[in-house]
């Protein structure tokens, strides 16, 4: 399959959190545009997460540390971790999840 990003439907899955989603048979992408202020509440899954920081200011607790991550960083989360986070600017993040975050679907 091909896709463009700007032919995505963005989808809102949480308050202030807005999601072009694409999957495979084995992992999801997630270009997020997040407003300030939008809240991601505590949480964990069974899928690995790779997020990138592509652009604006997010603080991101992950297992009980709280760093505020910008521009070009990187964050591994292995599956079952508890992490939350805020964005304190707009932000446009872009998480990879595998195995496929089939609620995303």
């Amino acid at each position: 399959m091909n896709y463009n990003l700007s032919t995505i439907p963005s989808k809102e899955i949480m308050p202030g959190l807005h999601g072009k989603l694409v999957h495979s048979e084995n992992m999801s992408m997630a270009f997020w545009d997040v407003e300030k202020g939008a809240t991601v509440p505590e949480h964990a899954h069974m899928n690995e997460q790779i997020m990138h920081v592509m652009e604006g200011d997010f603080e991101f607790t992950l297992d009980g540390t709280t760093k505020v991550y910008r521009q070009g960083d990187i964050v591994v989360i292995a599956p079952h971790l508890k992490h939350s986070g805020v964005a304190l600017t707009p932000c446009k993040l872009l998480d990879v999840f595998s195995p496929t975050r089939e609620e995303y679907r």
